[in-house]
Formats: structure tokens, C-alpha cells, sequence
């Protein structure tokens, strides 16, 4: 997912990107979604299978 995406989405939950990084931003977006705000900590290793971030986090 793009940035200008991941930015549409944090709109939607009232999160100003401003100058977020992006895996900032998706954190903050976990945080809002009531999730754990685990993006780009998992090594490799994530048992989130639904997580709609999951296959960038894993990149």
C-alpha cells in the first residue's frame, strides 16, 4: 500500500499524518483500530494473519 493510501486511511480515523514516518503511521492507525501497533517489529515471525498490514510489515 501506498503512502497517500495509508494517509486516506489515517484520515478516516481522525490521525493527522503530518510528518509521520510510514510505520509510524500505520502504528498509530493499529493503536486507533484497538490493535496491537506491532508494525514492522515482527522479524519475520507474525501470527496476525488477517492484519491488513501484514504483508508490508513482512517485506
Amino acid at each position: 500500500m501506498n503512502l497517500k493510501e495509508i494517509k486516506g486511511i489515517a484520515k478516516k480515523f481522525g490521525i493527522a499524518p503530518r510528518s509521520m514516518k510510514k510505520a509510524e503511521l500505520i502504528q498509530a492507525i493499529q493503536k486507533a483500530e484497538n490493535n496491537i501497533p506491532c508494525f514492522g517489529t515482527a522479524n519475520g515471525n507474525c501470527d496476525q494473519d488477517k492484519c491488513l498490514w501484514r504483508s508490508d510489515c513482512l517485506k
